[in-house]
C-alpha cells in the first residue's frame, strides 16, 4: 500500500492511451458499518491510483476516524466538486455532506446513518447524470437503517434505478471464478416465479451480454438456468415454466447471434461455469445466483448494476456491524470494485 503510483497515474493519465483516468464517485455507505474502513485503504491502494480518480461522497470526519482506527496516515481532503480534486499518494478526496454526528456508534443500526447513506447515493447519482463522474462505486448500506430513515428501497439497485429514472435494471455478481446476472432479485420466491416471463428473461440476457462485451469478452458464452429442479426434467417437475417463460427468450436472442444456452439445471450450471464452460450465468431468482457466488468467491466479489445510464459497482458484502470500528475489515473487494468500475467506464461501449 506504500508503493507510489506511476507518474502517469499521478497526473491522471493512463500510460497506454494517454487519456484521463475515469473519475469514480465512491459512496460511503452506512457510516456505522465497515464502509469507511474499507474505503480509506482501498483509495490509497496503488492499483486504485493506477486505474481511476476516486472521490468519496460521504463524511470527512468519519473517514478520519476510520483512518485512525486502521493506523493509516493520510490526508482527508474535502472538495465541493470532483473537478477540484488534486490527486496525490496518501490523499483521499471527499465531497463532505457532514450528515453524521461525531459520536455515531460503530456497529449499531441507526436511522441517522441510514438517511446519510441515502443522500450519499443521491448526490453520486446527480454527479453521474451531470457527467461530473464516469462511474459509481458503492460501499454497503444497511437496509434496516435505510428503511428506518423512511427510504423504502430494497437496496442500492432499486434506489439507483429510481434516482436515474430507469424502470428496469439487473444485478450482476462478478467473482474471479463465476459471473451471474439475475432475472429477479429482492422479491419473494413465489413472486419471482410469477414475474419471470420471456420478455424479462430476454432483456436480462441482453443486458448481461452487453456488460460482458463492455468488460472485454467479445463473444461471451451465457448459460441460462431453469426455474425448477433439473430445469423441469422435460416436464417432470413444475408446470412447464421452462418452455413457456425461458425458451422463447433464448430463441429470440440466439437469432441475434447471442450464444445463450439452456435452460440449464441450476445445480450443475455453476459448477460448469466455475471450470470455464460459461462466461456468464443467468439466474432466475436471488438465492439461485447468490448462493453459489458466495461459495465460489465472495471474498473477491463485486456487485454490478447493469442497465443504468452510468456504471455502478459495489463490494459484495454487507455492513458487517459485528466488526465495524475494529479495523478488521478487508478492503480487497472494494479495490476490485473500483477496478471494475474504472474498466467498464473506460470501455468504448460505455462512451
Amino acid at each position: 500500500m506504500n508503493a507510489a503510483p506511476s507518474s502517469a497515474a499521478t497526473a491522471g493519465q493512463t500510460p497506454a492511451a494517454s487519456r484521463p483516468l475515469p473519475v469514480i464517485a465512491v459512496t460511503m455507505g452506512d457510516g456505522a458499518g465497515i464502509g469507511p474502513e474499507v474505503i480509506v485503504p482501498a483509495l490509497l491502494h496503488p492499483d486504485t491510483l493506477r486505474d481511476c480518480r476516486p472521490v468519496v461522497v460521504g463524511d470527512a470526519e468519519r473517514l478520519r476516524q476510520a483512518a485512525g482506527i486502521l493506523g493509516i496516515p493520510c490526508e482527508i481532503v474535502p472538495v465541493e466538486h470532483p473537478a477540484q480534486a488534486e490527486f496525490a499518494p496518501g490523499r483521499v478526496h471527499v465531497i463532505d455532506l457532514g450528515l453524521l454526528p461525531a459520536d455515531l456508534p460503530w456497529g449499531e443500526l441507526s436511522a441517522v446513518a441510514g438517511d446519510a447513506a441515502y443522500h450519499y447515493v443521491r448526490v453520486a447519482a446527480e454527479l453521474a447524470l451531470r457527467g461530473e463522474v464516469d462511474g459509481i462505486c458503492t460501499a454497503p448500506l444497511n437496509k434496516g437503517a435505510l428503511h428506518a430513515a423512511g427510504h423504502l428501497y430494497p437496496g442500492h439497485t432499486e434506489l439507483l434505478a429510481h434516482l436515474t429514472g430507469v424502470e428496469e435494471v439487473s444485478m450482476m455478481l462478478s467473482t474471479p471464478r463465476v459471473k451471474v446476472i439475475h432475472v429477479t432479485t429482492h422479491i419473494g420466491l413465489i413472486d419471482a416465479v410469477n414475474r419471470i416471463e420471456p420478455g424479462l428473461v430476454e432483456r436480462t440476457v441482453r443486458r448481461g451480454h452487453e456488460a460482458m462485451v463492455r468488460a472485454g469478452t467479445a463473444d461471451p458464452v451465457i448459460g441460462v438456468c431453469g426455474i425448477n429442479p433439473h430445469a423441469g426434467e422435460n416436464g417432470l417437475f413444475g408446470y412447464g415454466e421452462e418452455e413457456t417463460k425461458i425458451v422463447p427468450a433464448l430463441e429470440t436472442v440466439r437469432a441475434d447471434g447471442i450464444d445463450a444456452r439452456g435452460p440449464l439445471p441450476a445445480d450443475t450450471a455453476f459448477y460448469l461455469a466455475s471450470r470455464g464452460d460459461y462466461d456468464l450465468i443467468v439466474a432466475m431468482y436471488h438465492d439461485q445466483g447468490h448462493g453459489p457466488v458466495k461459495v465460489l468467491g465472495i471474498e473477491a466479489g463485486v456487485n454490478l448494476t447493469v442497465g443504468l445510464p452510468v456504471i455502478r459497482t459495489s463490494v459484495d458484502h454487507g455492513t458487517a456491524f459485528d466488526i465495524a470500528g475494529t479495523g478488521r475489515a478487508e478492503p480487497g473487494s472494494m479495490v476490485e470494485a473500483l477496478r471494475q468500475a474504472a474498466e467498464m467506464s473506460t470501455a468504448p461501449a460505455a462512451r
